[in-house]
């Protein structure tokens, strides 16, 4: 049932499905608000050597954005941090090989901006309550029409001015106090406002062609099929851990394809739990969706950056497998669970297994492949052997997990036989 959704999502929603999703780079868990021209290119630089395809400014570069506090609303880059506008990072970034993407968080505003000042009756807001800030932040009511043609006119320019390849689109709160004060339906701003936002991304498609979304909200809210059906990937979750993300993504995956699953390579210790694990954990868990990096870069090592830069190739090296093929979810002994994904016709497969825990005495796993045909043979295409279908689906593959706890693997078989 889930890989048949797959099929339904990407024949039937995704705007794009035959393209690949980007290695991606993002700025925001290296600079957070600390964000300026000078220390975004050197994390580009980098980033382009490492393999990335896309280069994503994050939050803190317009307005008074300094903190989460002010800036919302206010799209145009901050003087201070980019004296010559985003277009000279954007045209190093598009010379470093990359496209450029660009943090935008279109329907909040902050009560310190100019937007919210000129304009404080655009926010979503009952009059007989107070107005409940969530990241000290409010929510634009699109449904009025010149809020909605405020967000498209503003969105527009940005991409056109900064020669944007991809938006990030952000929503970082619920909506609370619901109204529309002197407006006859007022319920009708849950209906209309998310058809406004509908309307945007589709005028912003259809005007320029080769621009992509990817949709986030708070972390993994918003993931439903009248976004996917204008973006090109989501945001996961917030929480970047590997070993938590092993699960969210297991979740994830149940419904949406690999190729809408954003998943990045973060820093040790990880910024949402503490928990250091090795690179290679980290890579091989976020290689099963659409691959980006977030870490401080300019802070990895000769040997990580090295290490980094032949993972992004392996990672290329199975993408369509990943992003384009039919996913299998396992589980075998030990803790050890396993994402499994085959061509459409069946010849090349791909598996990434995880152990994040080590048990004494236990022998060493195998895992089955049910995938995989009992009569025909598979080649290990990095280790060299022949292995019979029917021995890795029935009685499984010896895993031959590194010692210790925080242990993966990624496997290529090829069917020869």
């Amino acid at each position: 049932a889930s890989r048949a959704w797959h099929t339904h999502i990407r024949t039937g929603v995704l705007p794009s499905p035959g393209q690949d999703r980007p290695v991606a780079y993002n700025s925001w868990e290296a600079t957070g608000f600390d964000v300026d021209q000078t220390g975004q290119l050197r994390l580009a630089r980098v980033a382009a050597r490492l393999g990335a395809e896309l280069f994503v400014l994050d939050d803190g570069w317009f307005g008074g954005r300094t903190c989460d506090r002010a800036g919302l609303g206010d799209w145009t880059p901050r003087p201070e941090a980019f004296p010559d506008g985003l277009r000279p990072l954007a045209d190093e970034v598009h010379r470093l090989g990359m496209a450029f993407g660009l943090w935008v968080e279109p329907e909040m505003v902050n009560r310190d901006s100019d937007l919210y000042r000129a304009h404080p009756d655009w926010v979503i807001h009952t009059a007989t309550r107070d107005a409940t800030e969530l990241r000290n932040q409010l929510m634009l009511n699109f449904a009025r029409p010149e809020v909605e043609a405020w967000a498209h006119r503003t969105l527009d320019q940005l991409v056109r001015d900064h020669g944007i390849d991809w938006l990030k689109w952000d929503a970082n709160r619920v909506v609370t106090e619901a109204g529309w004060a002197g407006h006859p339906d007022p319920d009708r701003l849950w209906i209309d406002h998310t058809r406004a936002v509908y309307r945007i991304m589709d005028r912003l498609r259809t005007d320029h062609p080769g621009l992509r979304i990817e949709a986030c909200a708070g972390g993994g809210g918003r993931a439903d099929l009248g976004i996917l059906a204008r973006t090109d990937q989501a945001w996961t979750s917030d929480n970047t851990d590997p070993v938590d993300r092993i699960s969210i993504q297991h979740g994830f995956s149940q419904l949406f394809p690999a190729q809408a699953m954003a998943a990045w390579v973060t820093d040790n210790p990880n910024v949402t739990t503490g928990r250091t694990t090795p690179l290679r954990f980290r890579f091989h868990v976020a290689m099963a969706g659409a691959l980006g990096l977030g870490g401080d870069l300019t802070a990895w090592s000769e040997e990580e950056l090295d290490e980094a830069t032949a993972l992004v190739i392996r990672y290329k090296q199975i993408r369509p497998l990943v992003q384009h093929g039919r996913q299998y979810r396992l589980h075998g002994p030990d803790g050890v669970t396993a994402v499994h994904y085959a061509s459409q016709d069946a010849t090349e497969h791909a598996v990434l297994a995880w152990r994040p825990a080590t048990r004494f005495g236990h022998p060493a796993p195998r895992l089955a492949l049910p995938a995989l045909d009992p009569a025909a043979r598979y080649l290990d295409i990095d280790e060299g052997n022949t292995h019979s279908g029917a021995v890795l689906t029935r009685r499984g593959m010896d895993l031959r997990l590194p010692a210790g706890d925080y242990a993966s693997r990624l496997i290529r078989l090829r069917h020869t036989v």
